[in-house]
């Protein structure tokens, strides 16, 4: 029941979010703050063995998918550079800066602290993107770092762990399970990618694709973290594959895929964020001996430290490789400052660094307590909270103030009209070869329907660089889709009245309506 109620109550704050103007993500941790201390509500405690294999990969799976494996290679350098780069950097600074501050707190401690709030989280990320409408560039950057960086957190904080409870971790050691988790995760990842590509290319009932679809990541994850290598590396290098190659999958998985994802993407990313805000009385319960203003002076030392050192490894980051190298600068554009200010800006902490935290065992291996443990949950869960909050507030206002470029809608239909018509003139070769043999013989109305079809896809994009109606301000792609839907429409409800006057059963009336939904589908993605 606590599950049930989790997953109904955050799909539906995250559903009412999309009709205000607040992301739906804060919605969602403002209402799990708030649910927290309602009498009667159950403890929530994350628990790392189940939001790190059960979580995580499908999150990964559909971000990974949904990105384009040409673009993160076309950013392969800022995209190393911040989801290793900086998470290391994060880590050693953060881990300094918090053994400085706090009295008491050893540096092997402050250093877990500071690989447990070091990676920027995918989900939050994403889910910023989206709703902002980031420049393509940056877009790519941030959901590229946030895909890796788990990977490279998740191993400094074994490292750093190690060297806290006293197993004897060394750099030489440290450097060695890094390099053996990447190569390895990656490793998995190649090795699984073909043979499961294979599998959705060769069964062909939609059901079972997509059945294997759900099950995609969680193998993946298995199989890397069994081989002791990078869960997280396994699965996005297997999405990314499957992603770049999915035009090879039949169209009925296609569309059956989307919507499966899609559900599961927002099911999953509404009980990350509320689960986020339920975390506080277990976080506050475990705080111990610190007073409320030496708690809150600590919580917000730690996030400033944070927020701050994203920006020192920001801007040389960026700017740097330009300077050192001359091939750089003859290849790509000179950035200008509000690239990496919105980068830098856009570093919200998730659900995976209270999962990492919450693992951190209550002691050490001579049994004495964990140093600080519940202080370093505390400070883990004030930065989340600060992220999300300041950082996810501000960045729309932000975006909007530093006036980025939006896309060229113009340029942007003529590519698509320019290859919507390559690929008519292919077809309509292709159907004038076939009708040339006589096995494919088709009566004329046939033929000329099938000619028909192809004219109005390859029409449909430049009809879109047309004037509005005069009339209703419409354009011609909104008036045909009107028009298409009240025309389906029509059909739907004689369908229906022949059902219910038992002129039809309800098999055909089912069959009859996944036509025209098909058909609806069709002529909505023409005009949409």
């Amino acid at each position: 029941m606590p599950l049930l109620l989790l997953v109904a109550g955050s799909a539906a704050i995250a559903a009412a979010g999309r009709r205000t103007p607040v992301p739906a993500p804060l919605l969602l941790v403002a209402a799990g703050l708030a649910v927290s201390y309602v009498p009667g509500v159950p403890d929530y405690t994350l628990d790392p063995h189940v939001v790190l294999p059960l979580l995580l990969p499908p999150l990964l799976y559909t971000a990974a998918t949904d990105s384009s494996y040409l673009d993160l290679r076309a950013q392969l350098r800022p995209v190393a550079l911040l989801s290793v780069g900086y998470v290391l950097f994060a880590t050693f600074v953060v881990g300094w800066a918090a053994y400085l501050i706090v009295p008491g707190l050893p540096l092997t401690a402050a250093l877990v602290l500071g690989a447990v709030v070091a990676p920027p989280d995918a989900v939050a990320a994403t889910a910023v993107a989206r709703r902002v409408g980031l420049p393509s560039r940056i877009t790519t950057i941030l959901q590229g770092e946030s895909l890796v960086n788990d990977a490279t957190a998740i191993t400094a904080f074994k490292v750093a762990l190690a060297a806290a409870v006293g197993a004897g971790a060394t750099w030489a050691g440290g450097i060695a399970e890094f390099l053996i988790a990447a190569i390895g995760g990656v490793g998995v990842g190649l090795v699984l990618m073909v043979p499961i590509h294979w599998l959705r290319t060769h069964v062909k009932e939609a059901l079972l694709q997509n059945t294997l679809s759900l099950l995609i990541p969680f193998v993946a994850y298995a199989a890397a973290e069994q081989v002791h290598a990078s869960g997280v590396l396994a699965v996005v290098v297997v999405a990314l594959h499957l992603g770049h190659r999915a035009w090879e999958v039949d169209f009925a998985t296609r569309l059956q895929e989307e919507a499966v994802w899609k559900m599961v993407a927002f099911v999953l990313e509404s009980a990350v964020f509320a689960l986020i805000g339920l975390q506080l009385p277990v976080v506050l319960r475990g705080l111990g001996d610190y007073e409320g203003a030496e708690a809150a002076w600590y919580a917000v030392a730690v996030f400033l430290v944070v927020a701050v050192a994203r920006f020192v490894w920001v801007y040389p980051a960026t700017f740097l490789p330009r300077i050192l190298s001359a091939r750089i600068r003859a290849r790509e554009e000179n950035p200008s400052w509000k690239g990496p200010f919105v980068i830098g800006w856009a570093g919200m902490r998730g659900v995976v660094s209270l999962a990492i935290a919450f693992s951190i065992p209550l002691t050490v291996d001579d049994g004495a307590p964990f140093p600080q443990r519940n202080l370093i949950l505390f400070l883990t869960f004030t930065t989340v909270i600060g992220t999300l909050v300041v950082q996810g507030v501000t960045l729309p206002p932000l975006i909007r103030l530093l006036k980025f470029p939006g896309p060229d809608v113009q340029a942007q239909t003529l590519a698509e009209a320019n290859a919507q018509a390559q690929a008519s003139r292919a077809a309509e070769q292709r159907l004038d070869d076939l009708l040339a043999d006589e096995r494919n013989a088709l009566p004329g109305p046939l033929a000329e329907r099938l000619r028909t079809v192809m004219e109005r896809r390859r029409n449909a994009v430049w009809e879109r660089l047309g004037q509005v109606n005069p009339v209703t301000g419409e354009t011609v792609d909104d008036t045909y889709r009107r028009l298409s839907r009240e025309m389906i429409g029509a059909e739907r409800e004689v369908f229906v009245r022949l059902r219910d006057g038992r002129y039809i059963d309800d098999e055909m009336l089912r069959t009859l309506l996944r036509r025209l939904d098909l058909e609806e589908a069709a002529a909505y993605r023409e005009a949409a």
